[in-house]
C-alpha cells in the first residue's frame, strides 16, 4: 500500500507548521521579556529599599553632620 498525500494535504500541513513555529516563537519572545520585566522590577524594588533607608538614616542623625564646623 503506498502513501501518496494530496497536494491540499501537503499545502495544510506546511501551514500549520509555519503557524506553529511563528506561536512557539512569540511565546519565547514573550517569555523573554517577562523575565527582563521581573528582572527590572526586581532592581527597582532594591534601589528603592537602598533609597529610602538612607533618606530615612539622612533625616535621624542630622545632628552628626552639624558637629563638624562650615569651611568657608
Amino acid at each position: 500500500m503506498t502513501e501518496t498525500q494530496s497536494k491540499a494535504r501537503i499545502q495544510a500541513e506546511a501551514a500549520f507548521g509555519k503557524t506553529q513555529s511563528q506561536f512557539l516563537a512569540r511565546s519565547r519572545i514573550i517569555s523573554e521579556n517577562d523575565a527582563v520585566v521581573q528582572e527590572r522590577d526586581e532592581k527597582t524594588m532594591r534601589l528603592r529599599a537602598l533609597r529610602m533607608a538612607k533618606e530615612a538614616g539622612a533625616t535621624t542623625t542630622p545632628s552628626s553632620t552639624s558637629a563638624y564646623p562650615a569651611k568657608d
